[in-house]
């Protein structure tokens, strides 16, 4: 948005007739002050919705709905319940809010199609993978770690309805959470209905989001190392690295693998009764990086209590196995611990308990996050694809290590992660936004192609072993068809096109279909202004409590970094 459509944003939003209660007229008299109850639900109202710059964009903001005095008494009986009950009924509680969400209106993205492009030379490609390379160095020596950002998008996500809020509110375990979901998602209501609603969410080219200014929370996490590791180790191996630049981010990998393995490392209980080293997804403070500010934001928001969880294990093991550690921590057979949190339909108990892609058969898939000591599950559980796909790449780098193919219930549970794999490309389902909890279906096909890679750098029997059946070829050409027909046929930022290449190029798709994305990517450099070569955009998400992105303009030159370093090697090598 130029500054004249944000300033008429705003104009809109502060001298719109108010037509009904307003947010602040429902939630003043209940949440603004009061003695007893629950203190976090009002202390999360005051901080993130009563903040002046909301409260004065929303306040004009009515919702004719509740002009029905029965069914603004509903909603505050609710809030109330929430607020004072010590164990509150959430289905009743979220059924008032759930009621209101209908007429919303959030969707996903829908691209134009896209003009011919033309195919860049070689020297452009290298002179961006040069600037890539240089920008995540140089942030690291800034510093001391290689930032990601979160923000927030309060007008939510697409795929979170009254139904979904229910499962939230009903399947979350921590208190905190259920309130910030339940009033993140009120607020959606009115923000929806709202002039604001053009600043707050305004259009954007492509499918990944991007991340508006300002960003938001800075901090560093072993997820995010793991992934800074492998982009490095890809601009090592090109040979397009200064003889600085190499020195340099080996240092910076050997330092991310240690933040992974060590400093990030918890003992959880396993389900065999023994303890096991997996990968937290926040590390305890200061390591974080928070600012002091955003530390203090992050606890008076119910934010406190972070659990391990299964993708960051799997990833961080993987970049580390990549980097060549040889780490103890790596010796443990992660698949031992991972099949205690697989489902099995009919057999164990219900794993997942906040089902929001429940249109797709979670059988033999692999939930996300790990019980700590203390037996916290703040989000109680949920089931993501992409997830899987980094627990059979992971498998896949230490097969021998694990003596996977030696031991039948290691293998076993690779089979049924594949199958849950198979069942999920051939219904289509992969296509579909709704069936992810934390990623966009483009990057489900990137991963798939950093997973079909691990695959088949096996020798052929052993592929033979992990897939009998051929599922991989399957999904391959599924994949393919997506990217090709759908994903690079229409119009691209640079995310979108660097997670297309990936996957193009690790799939060995033909070179010439490389041509959209590669365009995409030289035609949109330097975008990233003073902050680096490309913009921030989304890369991974949580749609519970509310839309939270995640990503930076160093992610985007990781991304673009790799898909550049793949598509050269295709290119000199078709």
């Amino acid at each position: 948005m130029g500054l004249h459509d944000i300033a008429g944003a705003v104009c809109r939003a502060l001298t719109v007739r108010k037509d009904g209660p307003s947010l602040y007229d429902v939630c003043d008299p209940l949440l603004l002050k009061y003695r007893g109850g629950d203190a976090h639900l009002g202390k999360f109202y005051r901080t993130a919705l009563g903040n002046p710059a909301l409260r004065g964009l929303l306040r004009r903001t009515g919702l004719p709905a509740l002009r029905d005095g029965a069914r603004l008494g509903a909603l505050q009986a609710a809030l109330r319940e929430a607020r004072d009950a010590e164990a509150p009924d959430w289905t009743a509680v979220g059924a008032p809010i759930a009621a209101l969400m209908e007429g919303i209106d959030v969707r996903h993205p829908a691209p134009a199609v896209a003009a011919p492009a033309r195919a860049p030379a070689a020297a452009e490609i290298e002179r961006i993978i040069r600037a890539c390379g240089a920008h995540l160095l140089r942030a690291y020596g800034k510093n001391g770690f290689i930032p990601t950002y979160a923000a927030f998008n309060l007008i939510g996500d697409a795929d979170i309805g009254g139904r979904e809020l229910l499962m939230a509110l009903t399947g979350l375990n921590s208190r905190g959470y259920k309130n910030s979901t339940l009033l993140f998602n009120l607020a959606r209501i009115f923000i929806a209905h709202s002039p604001a609603r053009a600043l707050i969410n305004p259009p954007w080219r492509g499918i990944a989001e991007p991340m508006w200014e300002p960003m938001q929370i800075r901090h560093r996490s072993a997820y995010y190392d793991a992934f800074f590791t492998e982009a490095l180790l890809s601009f090592v191996e090109t040979g397009l690295a200064s003889g600085q630049e190499t020195s340099a981010a080996r240092g910076a990998i050997a330092d991310m693998v240690d933040f992974c393995l060590r400093i990030s490392a918890e003992e959880v209980p396993s389900h065999d009764g023994s303890t096991v080293n997996v990968i937290t997804a926040l590390a305890p403070l200061p390591h974080p990086r928070f600012s002091r500010f955003f530390a203090q934001i992050k606890q008076d928001l119910g934010f406190g209590i972070y659990v391990p969880d299964c993708d960051t294990t799997a990833c961080a093991f993987s970049a580390a196995t990549q980097a060549g550690s040889e780490h103890p921590i790596l010796q443990q057979p992660l698949l031992d611990f991972y099949r205690g949190y697989q489902v099995t339909s009919g057999a164990n108990e219900p794993r997942v308990t906040v089902p929001l892609n429940d249109n797709i058969d979670y059988e033999g898939g692999v939930v996300t996050w790990i019980d700590n000591l203390a037996g916290d599950r703040p989000y109680g559980n949920d089931l993501d694809p992409t997830l899987n796909l980094d627990i059979l790449e992971v498998s896949f780098r230490n097969l021998v290590r694990w003596r996977i193919l030696e031991t039948p219930q290691r293998l076993e549970t690779v089979h049924r992660i594949i199958d849950f794999q198979r069942r999920l490309v051939e219904s289509g389902a992969f296509r579909n936004p709704r069936s992810h909890i934390y990623y966009l279906p483009e990057l489900y096909c990137a991963y798939f192609g950093r997973c079909y890679a691990a695959f088949i750098a096996l020798p052929l029997a052993a592929q033979r072993l992990i897939d009998p059946g051929g599922a991989f070829a399957m999904i391959r050409a599924q994949v393919l068809l997506y990217v090709e027909r759908e994903l690079i046929a229409h119009e691209m930022n640079a995310f979108d096109a660097a997670l297309a290449l990936m996957a193009l190029a690790h799939l060995g798709a033909e070179v010439a279909t490389f041509t959209p994305a590669l365009h995409c990517i030289v035609a949109s450099f330097g975008e990233g202004g003073r902050r680096g070569p490309y913009k921030a955009y989304e890369w991974n998400k949580m749609k519970t409590p509310t839309r939270i992105l995640v990503g930076g303009p160093e992610v985007t030159s990781a991304f673009v970094l790799m898909a550049l370093a793949l598509a050269r090697r295709r290119m000199a090598n078709p």
